[in-house]
């Protein structure tokens, strides 16, 4: 059986014994989006649990706005397009926004990424700039969680009037479930945060497991430290295989974000009715 896996930026071709596959898992069928940007601005005008982000930025001078990184295939210049006009309607203009991509302790992203993760567009009208987890100067303390996590985060999210968090909802290995809070934690968390949040007396906890968030502490502490951060909406998408979008969430940072989960557990989630031996996965490539 030959089977390809999304790897690196051409995939990888994989043959397998026919004899030896148990099952071949994929997402469920799912309809794309047909107008994705119709149903986006719909979804800001009509978020879960906030007002519409229009009437949230009436009342802020500047916003910062956190992105993925290129480690993950948001589309962020059809997410960033209506926010920002949005915002700008709002009375908020350019030079009050900062756009942040939450690295966490990943690499900074060049130019050219950013580019390609944005559009050119963006990157030449829009102060776009990287988080810098070890430099912890560039972080302000608001305290510790419940579970004793140094709470450090980067200074131009914290001074903003208005906190936007954008981003991508699928399984995550430890969290659960990537977007969300996660952004925040680590996504623009310093270096002192995320060795104690990323530790092993979280990641070594049973419930910290892909789509997993009861009683999951990295899920738990991560949004006690958005909501400590401060995040006032978020926009979050739903992709498939083909990393078209399947759906836009948006509004609170815990509401919205559950009701993304919701949806993404009916498009991934698949049961086998007995343990395999070898289980062959990749990373979605990139």
């Amino acid at each position: 059986m030959q089977v390809r896996l999304e790897y690196g930026r051409t995939g990888l071709q994989v043959e397998l014994p026919d004899d030896r596959i148990v099952r071949h898992l994929a997402y469920k069928d799912a309809a794309p989006l047909t107008e994705p940007a119709v149903t986006l601005q719909q979804v800001l005008e009509n978020p879960t649990g906030t007002p519409p982000l229009e009437e949230l930025a009436a009342a802020a001078r500047t916003a910062c706005i956190l992105i993925c990184d290129i480690t993950r295939p948001v589309p962020n210049e059809l997410i960033l397009q209506p926010l920002l006009q949005t915002l700008h309607r709002a009375g908020i203009s350019a030079e009050n926004i900062t756009i942040l991509v939450a690295t966490g302790l990943h690499r900074p992203n060049d130019r050219d990424e950013l580019i390609e993760m944005v559009g050119q567009d963006i990157v030449d009208r829009y102060r776009l700039e990287n988080h810098d987890g070890p430099e912890l100067d560039q972080h302000t303390y608001l305290g510790e969680s419940p579970r004793g996590v140094p709470i450090w985060i980067d200074s131009r999210y914290v001074a903003a009037d208005l906190k936007i968090a954008t981003g991508l909802i699928e399984p995550h290995l430890m969290a659960g479930f990537s977007g969300g809070r996660k952004l925040i934690c680590p996504g623009i968390a310093a270096l002192e945060t995320i060795k104690v949040w990323h530790g092993p007396d979280f990641l070594e906890h049973p419930r910290a497991d892909c789509g997993s968030l009861e009683g999951n502490p990295v899920h738990e502490e991560n949004t006690w430290i958005g909501r400590k951060a401060g995040c006032d909406f978020i926009v979050n998408v739903v992709i498939d295989a083909d990393r078209r979008p399947l759906k836009f969430v948006a509004g609170d940072m815990v509401e919205a974000f559950e009701e993304g989960v919701q949806f993404v557990r009916g498009v991934v989630r698949a049961t086998v009715d007995e343990p395999v031996d070898i289980v062959v996965t990749c990373g979605a490539g990139y």
